[in-house]
């Protein structure tokens, strides 16, 4: 263990910042910041991209190899791993002896490291990555300065969010040039924070490749060691009820839900963020290219789904499901929302929307709605589901399991017709973002699908089969209906035939199926199995 000897009394909360050593992946905001650095004549020294930038605004910049006296080599890989950066950054300002060695060697102190990583999460997610990419994205010397900087916070201010530039501008301009100890400790203890899960990030990516070669492989065993420890990205006003506190936790990939681009509304609370990204994951079971798929939620459940050959045509096949309560929902929308489907889906009140792009002419339509949240989102293949649970959390592989009609087992004497056939695919996919029990009654028609009637939640299927057929507004009479897990007794089943669908899609699996599909032959109705079940408990 390294002794140090205490920092002197002088000037321990104030520390001025005379040289700033800035190398950023992130240069969201690096001029302006780098700019009222100068301002208080601080000595700017940069790396590659990053001193090009700055350069190219006007600013004054001493290369890192002109600081080290050692070029940048190896493509790049070793350029701040010196001791002329380290030393600068490590002494102890308050130590003579640290002091003494730095000046026998000519290091030169560096007050301030700005410096956020590569972009790990984002390379590694990307499909087909080959391994030498995933590899050639580990930082090295970044995280070692940030490191360093942290642990010398008593002396040096390491900034590794492009969030703290705008209050560290203005507390520099208060200070004459100086920070606070109490500055310098957050901005630590936040850079302790981005390596950990940095190196998390790394650790859990590389424990699932397969043996390295060509496009990384990945194996999709579940990971030896549970690493979540994502950065806080946003303190949400409250969570699911305003007495209890949220936060919105990232994990650097720039993908689904957790990164959505907000283009307009009021803040995403945590009940949206929820519901949006079960909605979100129901219209992606539909091919975007092939048809347009809307589905409208509360409370993480569809009121209303369809599909169409335009958003505006599955809006409205939607809403008319349910439109009672699709008011305050929340809409999913697989393909770009143009403005027809966005004059027409501003006539309800919802509380967000979610596609991948909106049109100039749908931004326009949306503007005078200033509390609707839009938000635009770049799709993620979730690999894993987390709960968390007393003492622990339970880890399970993404439900991400389809089936096609060839995959279906027909085991009554009925087939279903080529209709019904469609209508059963369609929705088996809807039923699979129900709550369990779940039941959900279904059509097809015009050359797309339709939810009439969805009994989601309930503590029987009986009860499913019967709230869903209750909930129903349009007819049910030839609708089919698809159950996400199988019927133990016949009677949920004859309550489904009762109230007007013609075919059934279940799991089977149960002890009772012959008496299920006798009672199926007797009714007339069709039946297919399909030998998995979607349970979603949560």
């Amino acid at each position: 263990m390294t002794s140090h000897s205490a920092p002197s009394a002088v000037s321990v909360d104030l520390r001025p910042v005379r040289r700033a050593l800035l190398s950023v992946t992130d240069k969201t905001g690096l001029v302006e910041f780098a700019r009222a650095l100068a301002e208080h004549g601080v000595e700017l020294v940069s790396t590659g991209g990053t001193a090009k930038a700055l350069r190219d605004a006007g600013l004054g910049v001493k290369d890192i190899s002109e600081l080290t006296g050692f070029p940048e080599m190896l493509d790049g890989r070793v350029k701040t791993l010196h001791p002329k950066v380290h030393g600068g950054i490590l002494h102890m300002r308050g130590n003579a002896e640290h002091v003494a060695a730095v000046k026998s060697h000519g290091i030169e102190p560096i007050d301030m490291v700005v410096v956020n990583l590569y972009a790990f999460e984002k390379t590694a997610s990307k499909p087909g990555v080959a391994f030498a990419d995933v590899i050639e994205n580990i930082d090295i010397g970044g995280p070692s300065m940030v490191r360093s900087a942290a642990k010398n916070f008593e002396d040096v201010a390491i900034v590794t969010s492009t969030e703290d530039y705008g209050g560290l501008a203005e507390e520099l301009a208060s200070n004459k040039g100086s920070l606070t100890r109490a500055t310098r400790w957050r901005l630590a203890k936040r850079a302790f924070g981005v390596t950990a899960a940095y190196d998390a990030g790394i650790a859990t990516a590389l424990e699932s490749i397969e043996v390295p070669s060509g496009p990384a492989k990945f194996s999709g065993e579940l990971p030896q060691t549970l690493r979540v420890i994502d950065p806080l990205t946003q303190t949400l006003r409250y969570g699911e009820n305003p007495h209890q506190r949220a936060g919105l936790y990232i994990d650097g990939s720039g993908r689904g839900v957790a990164a959505v681009q907000q283009l307009q509304g009021k803040e995403l609370s945590y009940n949206n963020l929820v519901d949006l990204d079960a909605c979100w994951e129901l219209v992606s079971e539909f091919d975007a290219a092939t048809e347009a798929a809307v589905a409208i939620i509360k409370h993480t459940n569809p009121c209303g789904a369809s599909t169409g050959k335009t958003v505006l045509e599955a809006y409205r096949r939607a809403l008319e499901a349910d439109p009672v309560s699709a008011f305050g929902g929340v809409i999913g929308v697989n393909r770009e929302v143009d403005g027809e489907a966005a004059d027409e889906i501003a006539k309800l009140f919802v509380e967000a929307i979610v596609a991948p792009s909106f049109t100039n002419e749908a931004l326009e339509r949306f503007a005078a709605k200033k509390n609707l949240r839009l938000v635009k989102i770049v799709p993620a293949d979730t690999a894993r589901v987390i709960k968390q649970v007393s003492g622990g959390f339970l880890v399970q592989d993404a439900d991400r399991l389809r089936v096609t009609e060839a995959e279906l087992k027909i085991v009554t004497q009925r087939s279903p017709t080529a209709e019904e056939m469609r209508a059963l695919l369609f929705a088996w996919k809807v039923c699979k973002h129900v709550k369990s029990n779940a039941i959900v009654y279904a059509r097809y028609s015009e050359g797309h699908g339709q939810t009439v009637g969805i009994g989601a939640g309930q503590m029987s299927r009986v009860d499913a089969a019967k709230f869903g057929a209750m909930k129903a507004v349009l007819p049910l009479k030839g609708t089919v209906a698809a159950s996400d897990a199988f019927f133990p007794f016949p009677d949920g089943l004859e309550t489904i035939a009762a109230a007007g669908a013609t075919a059934v899609i279940q799991p089977g699996g149960s002890v009772k199926d012959a008496d299920v599909i006798a009672a199926a032959d007797r009714l007339g109705v069709a039946m297919a199995l399909t030998g998995v079940r979607h349970f979603r408990h949560g």
